[in-house]
């Protein structure tokens, strides 16, 4: 039973594979172009991807292949209409990154709210031993209690980041973009009134026909001046250009974002040009990956294959 890990990278260095050794041949490529992955996949059984593209032109020449395994929960990367046609089974992940993009969606937000930046930097600079005064207040900030944060897509990450907001005081609504059923406990308004009376708007939904392209320059008009906005979905589900014209003209207070549309990001992003970091912050869609939440991926990656196989 041949095993091979196409861009085996995108888990880490730091987490421990080798139990996959007692299940077959395991071959770990860091990563794999369309052209390697066609040669590498010949003789294998088992393929094991997170962001490599899956289709004839990956596996075309897989004869033996009877298994693909994806690292994450989103499967736009898998043609499974040709998997399908040809009886390869797949499976993918869900429920392992929950805690650790929770986690995210805070310090995004912590690091605009209380403009830990601009703080640190004012430290770092030896500003504040010149300082007269034990304190500075040159940037003001707000408590979470008291305001309200809307959350559009309120699947597990959704419910448990407005679980930890309640905590904090806040006032939690949400919206579906699909119009899904309202969810006991929750306080579901359209996505008019979530823009309008948001103080923090966070996304966590998936991209799909409802959300590409919902949060546009509609929808940043609607916002307040005073919104912090946190992307934490999908890159597409945001129009980037109409993002980068509502922090510049000041639509929106700041931004937070761990997914764009185009991964890595490339050099002529719109967004690339805010340098003000009291405005904007990116992550490198790295929201999804604490240790423990990719240690628990592995194991049901392993699981998933063990169970195929017995």
């Amino acid at each position: 039973m041949k095993i091979v890990f196409l861009d085996a990278k995108t888990i880490g260095d730091d987490i421990d594979l080798s139990k996959f050794d007692s299940l077959g041949q395991v071959i770990k490529y860091p990563n794999s172009t369309p052209e390697e992955a066609l040669l590498r996949t010949e003789d294998a059984d088992i393929v094991i991807v997170n962001k490599i593209e899956v289709n004839a032109s990956t596996i075309g020449n897989a004869s033996h292949l009877k298994l693909v395994c994806v690292t994450a929960t989103g499967t736009d990367n898998l043609d499974k209409d040709y998997l399908a046609e040809r009886g390869i089974a797949w499976r993918n992940a869900a429920g392992y990154s929950t805690e650790s993009v929770a986690q995210h969606t805070f310090a995004l937000l912590f690091y605009l709210l209380e403009k830990l930046r601009y703080y640190d930097d004012y430290v770092k600079s030896g500003s504040y031993i010149k300082s007269d005064i034990f304190t500075n207040l040159d940037e003001g900030f707000h408590e979470i209690a008291g305001s309200t944060w809307g959350i559009i897509g309120l699947g597990n990450i959704g419910r448990r980041v407005a679980d930890i907001a309640r905590v904090f005081g806040a006032r939690v609504i949400y919206a579906s973009a699909s119009g899904s059923a309202p969810q006991e406990g929750y306080a579901q308004v359209d996505l008019d009134t979530l823009y309008a009376q948001s103080d923090i708007i966070s996304v966590h939904a998936p991209l799909n026909e409802y959300t590409e392209g919902l949060i546009k320059k509609e929808a940043f008009s609607k916002m307040k001046k005073t919104c912090i906005f946190l992307n934490l979905g999908r890159g597409p589900i945001v129009v980037e250009a109409d993002l980068a014209d509502a922090l510049k003209n000041n639509q929106i207070a700041a931004a937070g974002l761990d997914v764009l549309c185009e991964e890595p990001m490339a050099a002529n992003n719109p967004l690339y040009a805010i340098q003000d970091s009291r405005k904007l912050i990116i992550t490198p869609h790295t929201a999804w990956a604490s240790i423990q939440a990719r240690n628990k991926l592995m194991d049901i990656i392993h699981q998933h294959i063990a169970d195929f196989l017995a």
